[in-house]
């Protein structure tokens, strides 16, 4: 099984907990051998749910959305990044080159094209930039990707 993962960045502690328990759940439902996390490993919900993969045994493709994308991302999150990248078993690149909106959602549509199932990290609400979470969820949507909604109830963004 092929899960893509999108979500909402800067979480707090108390959601992202949740989170992590919620992706923890989904994850240990698939036997490791079978289990392909697809993520683009930004910080939040898609560093998560390929550390959770890949501790339940599974294997991890990363997508780089654009050739700056690593610089784009927090200082503090670049080790983890890296660290993510070199374990990937496959690397996708969009092959554009500056970090924008537009190369995160060719981020996403390649996450989407290579997953059985998308789970989405979002609240529900449209996306704050094009690119966000609600965009990656409307392009599954569109087709015709099965998407599991993972929010903790009563959780909200900042």
């Amino acid at each position: 099984m092929r899960l893509g993962i999108t979500g909402h960045r800067g979480l707090s502690p108390e959601v992202e907990a949740r989170v992590r328990t919620g992706l923890a759940r989904a994850v240990a439902a698939y036997a490791a051998e079978d289990l392909v996390a697809v993520s683009c490993i930004a910080d939040g919900p898609d560093t998560w749910f390929a550390e959770v993969v890949l501790d339940h045994g599974g294997r991890l493709e990363a997508v780089v959305p654009a050739d700056d994308y690593r610089a784009s991302l927090p200082d503090w999150h670049q080790p983890v990044y890296d660290g993510l990248l070199a374990r990937a078993t496959e690397v996708h690149h969009t092959g554009i080159k500056e970090s924008t909106s537009r190369a995160h959602q060719a981020g996403s549509e390649i996450v989407v094209s290579l997953a059985d199932q998308l789970i989405a990290v979002w609240d529900g609400q449209p996306a704050r930039g094009h690119g966000g979470t609600a965009d990656a969820v409307a392009y599954a949507h569109s087709v015709g990707l099965p998407i599991r909604v993972l929010w903790p109830d009563g959780a909200a963004r900042d």
